[in-house]
């Protein structure tokens, strides 16, 4: 049984929740994999390991608590919240090698 009775919602109700759960893991996504890099450069130049450490577990707890939570609701806002991070991933990685270049 889940938390919040996703399937009960009626059809309108259903398509705006997918909607915010994509926008959320977006969201995180950006916020996830823009931490990522941060981190990679603090412990490039030589940045405190401690640090970068917790902010990476700290980082990963997130996305997991955010996964886990939307879980709960069924495998739709599930796969919703999913697709949100995957589609954040190569922006970041575009707008990151461009900073590079």
């Amino acid at each position: 049984m889940t938390v919040l009775s996703f399937n009960l919602l009626p059809p309108w109700m259903m398509a705006i929740s997918v909607g915010a759960h994509l926008l959320a893991g977006f969201t995180l996504g950006l916020l996830y994999f823009r931490g990522l890099w941060w981190n990679a450069q603090q412990l490039a130049a030589g940045g405190h390991l401690i640090t970068t450490t917790a902010l990476w577990f700290g980082r990963f707890a997130v996305l997991a608590g955010l996964l886990a939570l939307t879980s709960s609701e069924g495998a739709l806002p599930l796969l919703a919240t999913a697709l949100g991070v995957l589609i954040a991933r190569p922006l970041v990685m575009r707008r990151v090698r461009e900073a590079a270049l």
